[in-house]
């Protein structure tokens, strides 16, 4: 498994108080066998709704990455991926208006189930540049790097 990238801090928009503790969050690249990636859209009611992004959530006490991931992507996707086959990937410390986070993206290439979006998303294989808008902001490292690594070039999303 390579290690993950080191860690940058982006801002999202301006700077915030220091004092704000950091939220680690587990983040699923699920790629398929024809290397599209699975975006989905943020749900209503949470800060950034309707904003696409790699799902995933909050790594709770005691929690490895690779546990959070499995976790949830069963609760918000339904799915079964096998923690073995996760890899660790990229992090990237982002921070937005409504928190300071550290996000661990891993690729899952391996999952059991059928899709079903329990928290009342929606959800669209991509590849790049990425079709669906807006792209949350944190999400756009990691569009770079596939980029990079495809030897991608052009503007990795519209808008």
């Amino acid at each position: 498994m390579a290690a993950p990238a080191q860690a940058t801090v982006v801002s999202a928009d301006r700077p915030r108080a220091a004092d704000r503790g950091l939220t680690e969050v587990a983040v699923g690249v699920l790629l398929d066998a024809r290397g599209h990636f699975l975006l989905t859209s943020r749900p209503a009611g949470k800060a950034y709704a309707g904003y696409w992004e790699f799902p995933g959530g909050k790594v709770e006490d005691g929690e490895s990455v690779e546990a959070a991931l499995v976790r949830e992507l069963h609760e918000e996707l339904g799915i079964e991926a096998d923690a073995s086959r996760i890899e660790r990937w990229q992090v990237e410390v982002f921070d937005y208006p409504h928190a300071l986070v550290r996000l661990n993206f891993c690729k899952v290439r391996a999952w059991r189930g059928h899709f079903e979006m329990r928290e009342g998303q929606q959800m669209a294989w991509q590849t790049l540049p990425v079709q669906v808008v807006p792209v949350l902001p944190g999400t756009l490292p990691v569009l770079r790097r596939f980029a990079e690594e495809s030897g991608f070039v052009g503007a990795t999303h519209l808008g």
